[in-house]
């Protein structure tokens, strides 16, 4: 472990004994499991039961609905040390709590009340669909509609790339309710739909990111009770997702670190052990240079996800604060992850170690959450809207 993940960032002693549980739950529960679970691509299903168990699938709902109301600094302190661990684990509550920030923001106090409690307790896991076959980075162009009908919504079409839809039970679904709007964003509504109410969902086969299930998903003519829809009104569907974002990217960089750390701890390891030309491999200066760029990456990965977290806790637009920590700590995770894999030359290569895990994980969080491109470009029209000439 670094030095700088021993660090005291002020803890109260409530968040020190969640730390606390967190650290026996990787080392009891998911450590020893990773690799066997990992090359099976197997949901893991004792793992997110004690998820369950411990209260993450409540992380950031209000304890009024029977969560833990953690702050996001403290929710990304926690990501981040389970995504070093197994990154596979951190997604199975992130879109969860996405959907669920979404029903308190939004949502009526009957949806409130209906969904939150269960969703707090993990007794109901779900996520968000958004991407489509079409359409990802573009929410506008989705196609997949709800048309009212005597009592509720009728919805057609299809979802792709949707975290816990195989296994879950519950989404938040965007949809077009009026096809006709102009901007189409107006025409754009959330609403909830239970694996019950008849979605079809089916399991993709992917590079990394393995165990947690990643879904298409066919809605032919399911129809939902008009009370669903996350509102109260319809055309606040963008919107609203686009808000509780804001906090699956803050969660994203929180992986990124996590990760990039996991392989410079792994370097480091490895670099003090390898013997070359009559020494440690930590002692040649070329691999020194890459330790050394790998720690710097980790440590500003960090502080601007602390940073984006804060503003966020306090209230602030941290759309730019977002993507900055999420496009730098992502990128920074596939970098370390490819010098973590030349520090260990032929043995990151090989399943006998976890770099090449770490190697197939790390492109994801470049993509997921909003393409890194495109946190550029909110990150740059952020810069010109606040500072004016």
């Amino acid at each position: 472990m670094t030095e700088m993940n021993k660090r005291n960032i002020h803890t109260t002693e409530e968040e020190q004994l969640i730390f606390d549980s967190i650290e026996q739950f990787l080392e009891r529960d998911v450590r020893p499991f990773v690799r066997n679970l990992e090359a099976r691509d197997e949901y893991p299903k004792a793992i997110a039961d004690k998820l369950a168990d411990i209260g993450m699938y409540g992380a950031t709902i209000s304890p009024e609905y029977g969560g833990l109301g953690l702050s996001a600094s403290t929710f990304a302190r926690i990501t981040a040390k389970i995504s070093s661990v197994w990154m596979s684990v951190s997604g199975l509550f992130n879109a969860h709590l996405i959907m669920a920030a979404c029903i308190e923001n939004h949502g009526t106090d009957e949806m409130k009340q209906k969904y939150l409690p269960r969703l707090a307790d993990g007794s109901l896991r779900g996520g968000i669909a958004l991407t489509e076959p079409d359409c990802g980075t573009d929410l506008q162009a989705i196609r997949t509609r709800a048309e009212r009908d005597d009592g509720g919504y009728v919805i057609s079409g299809s979802k792709m790339w949707i975290t816990n839809s195989v296994e879950g039970d519950i989404l938040a679904v965007l949809t077009k309710t009026d096809t006709k709007a102009s901007p189409p964003h107006r025409g754009m509504s959330l609403i909830l739909v239970e694996k019950k109410h008849g979605y079809k969902a089916s399991k993709l086969a992917k590079l990394g990111y393995k165990g947690i299930d990643t879904g298409e998903i066919q809605f032919d003519n399911v129809r939902v009770p008009a009370e669903n829809l996350i509102g109260p009104n319809e055309g606040r569907g963008l919107q609203q997702i686009l808000a509780g974002l804001a906090l699956g990217r803050i969660n994203v960089a929180a992986r990124g670190v996590g990760l990039a750390e996991a392989c410079l701890n792994e370097a480091l390891t490895y670099a003090q052990s390898r013997r070359t030309f009559g020494k440690p491999i930590a002692e040649h200066q070329s691999i020194q240079i890459k330790l050394a760029d790998m720690a710097t990456r980790v440590e500003a990965g960090r502080l601007l996800v602390e940073k984006a977290a804060h503003a966020y806790d306090t209230g602030e637009r941290c759309d730019m604060e977002a993507g900055m920590a999420k496009l730098f700590a992502t990128e920074a995770a596939l970098e370390n992850s490819i010098e973590a894999m030349r520090i260990h030359g032929a043995y990151g290569y090989s399943k006998e170690y976890n770099i090449e895990r770490y190697y197939r994980d790390a492109p994801l969080l470049a993509i997921g959450e909003g393409t890194n491109e495109l946190q550029k470009i909110i990150i740059a029209r952020q810069l010109v809207e606040r500072n004016p000439i």
